[in-house]
């Protein structure tokens, strides 16, 4: 139990209360400008300025995960996690600069859509939609709700089952209400509580323990005493030996270069980590929606840059801290006997993951304190808020459309908010699985790692390699993901050995001397060459279904003819023709082929109208409930917003596909991105 001055006091309770307030209020009255279209809902109206991007993508990927699990993994062993944060500076660059005007001239709002469009056909789309939802909701999700619920189990004592159904609802009325417009201006709000509170502690943690240089001195020899207990009444030398190395900090602690037999060997982390960094960065919808959101592509490449900028900040702001909490707190973060870790944090693996709820615990005084929970709300709902709205775009635009040919807009927008409503419920239900798993970082890090690299080979061939087709793509995945199962398959069959265990590892060799990183690299390697082989092995995709899907074709200014139009007018051509031949009508076929005008390369798709409401002349009075209900799906009249004319459409279609720059802004982009790469490479050296 919580002593008195750990309680939440008034000042704390009324700097939560506030919170809420300036958050879904900034939330709600941004999302109006954009909630009656699916253009509106799912890429924010495409109005972002770059601040508002930036942002939005750091807090999407600093989710309260992060405060957990980098600073758990810090004070473990030291600086190293960092590097998943210092890479991500050079892939975000490589989002701006090579994958993010592709996908805005090829006018796509999912990256399965992307796929679609650039392979044709339905079965990669679908495959990759249903892949992001899972990955969505049984890594994400969990992952957030796990380290959420660690911390406000130990800061605050409360229920953790409660307080996670009402962050999950609450992140749910953001999404369901406002749409991606709402999103990124929560997590622009959020960003600033995150960076704000999370500096102040960073500042009074570095001041308890006497500044960096003392980090650099003590954190080596931070152990519990409970260590040498262990070690003394060890029976063997041997196991004394394990013992002593298990309870220390490594040597490689201030390094992000280690060898190959460290818990981050160095070639998985140069290679290995890029290639699951490029997948989440530049084809995960929860990461380049945001970018798609922006006004124009200038705005979208600073985005990238001022994020960048902002992946500086955890080493400093979480795993520093970690360690010094490890320094500060050593017989509970430090803790390696069993029973006592068990007493300490409901743990028998370890207690590092307490590292920094143990930091705003002891060191805080009230109000400060509930700031700190403030900020966790913030990370937790910024990363829950971006993946139910992505989440419910992938269900929407590449599950739905294939069950409900030509939807109209308001059956979109309903369908979206339901299923935020079904991941809500999936997440509830997940909460009692979520504590099962002991290394939960790890753990998502190697499930992407089995899954995340053939999706990066593929994603990367088809912007840069315009020979790429849809049978390779599709063998390559294939490929991918059996082999990626077989592993992951094999990870949860067998239990891992802990450190000073006299257990013998009964693993097999694939498991216990192949890295989960450098697995990945192997992955991405045979579906690399599995689908550039088999692509070469098949007909090529006419260059006229390319146009503006490639990276080296992005400016082109040719008409395409959508391949994914041309396979779907096949497809009803011959379901017509079984009709016509199942009917023997001898006087020919007289169906209609609805929704399409034409044949073959001239087949055009007609899409309905996006009829939201009936005609004035048909309108009856709306009900309250019934106005309440179409608030909250999104459904409002906006009588100031005229119809758009046909040219008006094309006109705004051009707009937003532009990848046009005034050159001032892009010699500013250019410059700012090289000065980015600059500093990142003198962090990898330094720490190297």
């Amino acid at each position: 139990m919580l002593d008195e001055s750990r309680r939440l006091g008034g000042i704390d309770i009324a700097v939560i209360v506030a919170y809420f307030v300036i958050v879904i209020g900034f939330g709600l009255w941004a999302s109006l400008k954009n909630r009656g279209s699916v253009s509106g809902y799912f890429l924010g109206g495409r109005s972002m300025n770059f601040v508002l991007v930036g942002a939005s993508l750091f807090a999407s990927n600093i989710g309260s995960g992060h405060f957990i699990g980098l600073a758990g993994s810090g004070a473990s062993t030291g600086i190293g996690i960092a590097a998943f944060e210092l890479n991500a500076i050079f892939i975000l660059v490589l989002l701006g600069w090579i994958f993010v005007p592709v996908y805005i001239a090829s006018g796509v709002y999912t990256m399965p859509e992307y796929l679609r469009r650039r392979f044709g056909g339905q079965r990669i789309r679908v495959y990759l939609a249903f892949l992001a939802l899972l990955l969505s909701i049984f890594t994400k999700v969990a992952a957030d709700l796990y380290a959420g619920a660690i911390f406000i189990n130990q800061a605050f004592n409360w229920n953790i089952y409660a307080s996670i159904v009402l962050l999950l609802a609450i992140a749910a009325l953001f999404t369901i209400s406002g749409g991606l417009t709402a999103v990124i201006w929560t997590d622009f709000i959020q960003t600033i509580i995150m960076l704000a509170g999370a500096s102040y502690l960073m500042i009074v943690s570095f001041i308890a323990v006497g500044g960096y240089g003392n980090v650099l001195r003590l954190f080596p020899e931070a152990v519990s005493r409970g260590l040498f207990n262990a070690t003394s009444s060890s029976s063997s030398s041997v196991n004394d030996s394990l013992s002593a190395s298990c309870g220390r900090p490594p040597d490689t602690a201030f390094h992000l270069i280690r060898p190959l037999d460290d818990i981050l060997p160095w070639p998985g982390v140069i290679f290995g980590l890029t290639i699951s960094s490029t997948w989440y960065w530049c084809t995960d919808q929860v990461i380049v929606q945001r970018a798609l959101a922006s006004k124009d592509y200038s705005h979208a490449k600073a985005g990238c840059i001022l994020a960048g900028y902002l992946k500086f900040l955890p080493l400093w702001l979480l795993v520093f801290p970690g360690m010094i909490s490890r320094i500060l707190f050593p017989e509970e973060v430090a803790c390696v006997d069993p029973d006592e870790c068990l007493a300490v944090c409901g743990s028998s693996n370890g207690c590092t993951n307490i590292a920094y709820p143990l930091l705003v615990i002891r060191l805080l005084p009230s109000g400060a304190r509930g700031l700190m929970l403030a900020v966790m709300m913030s990370a937790l709902m910024s990363s829950l808020t971006s993946i139910f709205n992505s989440s419910s775009t992938i269900f929407t635009m590449d599950i739905w459309t294939q069950i409900r040919k030509n939807p109209k807009d308001v059956e979109l927008m309903i369908v979206s908010r339901v299923f935020v409503l079904f991941m809500v419920a999936v997440g509830i239900v997940w909460i009692p699985v979520v504590g099962n798993f002991s290394e939960l970082f790890h753990y998502i890090q190697s499930v992407s790692c089995y899954l995340s690299p053939p999706i990066c080979a593929v994603y990367l061939l088809a912007v840069l390699w315009k020979r790429t087709n849809e049978q390779g793509a599709f063998w390559g995945l294939m490929f991918g993901l059996v082999a990626g199962l077989v592993r992951f398959g094999l990870e949860s069959a067998y239990d891992s050995v802990s450190c000073g265990s006299e257990e013998e590892d009964t693993r097999p060799v694939i498991l216990k001397d192949v890295h989960y990183l450098h697995y990945g690299i192997f992955l991405f390697a045979a579906v690399f060459l599995i689908t550039v082989v088999v692509s070469l092995l098949t007909q090529p995709i006419d260059s006229v279904h390319l146009a503006r899907l490639t990276f080296w074709n992005r400016h082109s200014t040719d008409k395409r003819i959508d391949i994914s139009i041309l396979d779907e007018s096949k497809n009803k051509q011959k379901k017509n023709e079984k009709k016509s031949s199942a009917t023997n009508n001898a006087g020919g076929s007289t169906h209609t082929n609805a929704g399409f005008i034409g044949d073959g390369a001239n087949s055009v798709v007609t899409v309905q109208p996006f009829d939201l409401l009936q005609n004035n002349a048909d309108k009856k009075p709306v009900s309250w409930k019934r106005k309440v209900a179409n608030w909250i799906c999104g459904i409002e009249d906006h009588p100031e917003r005229p119809e758009l004319t046909e040219k008006e459409k094309e006109d705004l279609e051009r707009k937003q596909t532009s990848l046009e720059e005034i050159p001032r802004v892009r010699i500013l982009c250019n410059v700012n991105a090289v000065i980015l790469l600059g500093f990142g490479l003198f962090f990898w050296i330094y720490f190297a």
